[in-house]
């Protein structure tokens, strides 16, 4: 696999080091990068658009309630721990897999939500991958729909490393970052996270303002600004 974008938007491998740093620092950084999977011999690159950070256990200065991690670590969420560019990828409702890139330094658990992204090469794979897609643009605008059209699927591909390429049950990840970081996008709270997790307090969600692979916005329960101080349960599931 080869970098997709040339010029101002050029892209490069990503490497170990890129993604030492804690969610927060890294999310941002991974706007305009470009996610390219070969699942069963068909490539997708997806030129993300729309990432989540999330810290772990003791992770940085601020627990994050919201994290798979926040209690500690677990068979489901040990990919979170480990080294940084393996890809944790979690099964949602018990019907989505999505897609994290794990961040930090080993033995400190975090993640950036893939949420949404453009389907830049292998749009015919993303649609049959997608069949439910009304246009282009919703191949992979939400982060099951991401999931699904690069062909990542729990548990298979849980922890396949996209820095080094090495094939995981049939299927090969590679994570390409701009040379030059965005400079302009915006923040805030992140999609469908109950409580206090999912409210103002969290504006760890970032995306590419005008972009129309940025997934719907919604407040999850009781993360409302009504709920703002409220003392109500943060789960993401």
């Amino acid at each position: 696999m080869t970098p997709i974008a040339t010029g101002a938007d050029a892209v490069r491998p990503a490497a170990r080091d890129d993604l030492l740093p804690l969610p927060l620092e890294v999310a941002p950084r991974l706007l305009g990068a470009v996610l390219e999977t070969v699942v069963d011999g068909e490539l997708v690159a997806v030129r993300l658009t729309e990432v989540e950070a999330y810290h772990g256990r003791g992770t940085g200065p601020v627990p994050d309630p919201g994290s798979h991690a926040r209690m500690g670590r677990t068979a489901r969420n040990a990919t979170m721990w480990g080294e940084p560019g393996h890809l944790y990828v979690y099964l949602s409702h018990g019907i989505h897999s999505c897609v994290n890139v794990v961040c930090g330094p080993e033995g400190v658990a975090g993640g950036v939500l893939l949420r949404g992204g453009e389907v830049i090469e292998g749009a015919d794979a993303a649609a049959r991958r997608r069949p439910a897609a009304r246009t282009p643009r919703d191949f992979a605008r939400g982060p099951g729909r991401l999931g699904d059209a690069v062909g990542l699927r729990h548990p298979l591909h849980d922890g396949i490393d996209a820095v080094t390429g090495e094939p995981l049950h049939g299927a090969v990840a590679r994570l390409s970052l701009r040379e030059t970081p965005l400079e302009e996008f915006e923040r805030g709270p992140r999609v469908g996270v109950a409580g206090h997790a999912g409210g103002p307090a969290f504006p760890w969600r970032f995306w590419i303002p005008g972009d129309p692979t940025v997934s719907a916005f919604r407040w999850g329960r009781g993360a409302g600004p009504a709920a703002v101080g409220a003392d109500a349960a943060s789960v993401l599931d």
